[in-house]
């Protein structure tokens, strides 16, 4: 005797063969940050390694670093692409190194494949630091989605780079938008497909 199955039961039986397939998509990736270009003098065995993993609504990103100086403060970003002029950016937080230059960071937030920034029109900013190198910005800018699938790591200051050997250039990649040099970043990676793209949510 043969037995078929009402509408609203194949359905059903049609959804539960639809639960692999999407539960096969990455909810965890893994990747290297590399030395960068202008640090590979003073900074030669610097590397990261980033654990990103989704909960769904947000990620949470596991970044270990090593082969820096010690008990020193570095700034971490998203970033458009790997290397300068790194476009659109968008600060993370810290990552403090100890005795043996080993830091590690945790931060939550959207780090996937919907990481981006939008701007639909121009607006007025706030100016907490008007002065320096790097003032604030007055207004905003307008643009569309920009994708952020890349990710830097700067050195706080330009004394903390010149301590270790490396260059005193200033940039703007802390909260002050006095920084130093990048020291790592996912160059390994193409421009246009860093690696937070592979991460599906």
């Amino acid at each position: 005797m043969k037995r078929f199955l009402a509408p609203s039961a194949l359905v059903l039986a049609l959804l539960a063969g639809a639960v692999p397939s999407a539960q096969a998509a990455n909810t965890s990736i893994q990747f290297p940050l590399v030395v960068s270009a202008g640090a590979k003098a003073c900074l030669p065995k610097a590397q990261g390694h980033v654990i990103d993993a989704t909960l769904g609504s947000v990620e949470e990103m596991t970044v270990t670093v090593s082969g820096l100086p010690p008990n020193t403060e570095f700034d971490f970003f998203s970033t458009q692409v790997p290397n300068a002029p790194f476009g659109l950016s968008w600060y993370n937080g810290d990552i403090h190194t100890d005795s043996r230059g080993v830091g590690v960071g945790h931060f939550v937030a959207r780090f996937s494949v919907e990481t981006f920034i939008v701007s639909p029109g121009v607006a007025p900013a706030p100016r907490p630091f008007p002065k320096g190198a790097f003032p604030d910005a007055g207004q905003g800018v307008k643009t569309g989605p920009v994708q952020l699938y890349h990710l830097g790591l700067w050195f706080n200051s330009p004394a903390d780079a010149a301590k270790a050997g490396c260059a005193n250039t200033e940039t703007p990649f802390n909260g002050e938008h006095n920084a130093g040099i990048q020291v790592l970043n996912t160059g390994t990676f193409p421009d246009l497909h860093g690696p937070l793209i592979n991460l599906k949510n």
